[in-house]
């Protein structure tokens, strides 16, 4: 499960789009805003996207993407 609050708040610091986003790491915005709400799940290629786009390192990815106790 996707730590959703950490993740909108990589976003928020980055000032990307959330369309612009999308579009980087292969999704729809409706595709992407699923996935961000835990409606389905990232796949490993987007997952690294994200991190690349966002600048999240290994620690942050765990964290992020991996949580098991999301907020």
């Amino acid at each position: 499960m996707t730590d959703t609050i950490a993740l909108r708040e990589k976003i928020k610091e980055s000032g990307y789009k959330l369309v612009f986003i999308a579009n980087k790491i292969g999704l729809t915005y409706q595709g992407f805003l699923k996935k961000l709400n835990n409606d389905s799940e990232f796949k490993a290629n987007e997952i690294q996207g994200l991190c690349d786009l966002l600048r999240i390192d290994t620690g942050e990815k765990e964290a992020i993407f991996f949580c098991t106790e999301c907020r």
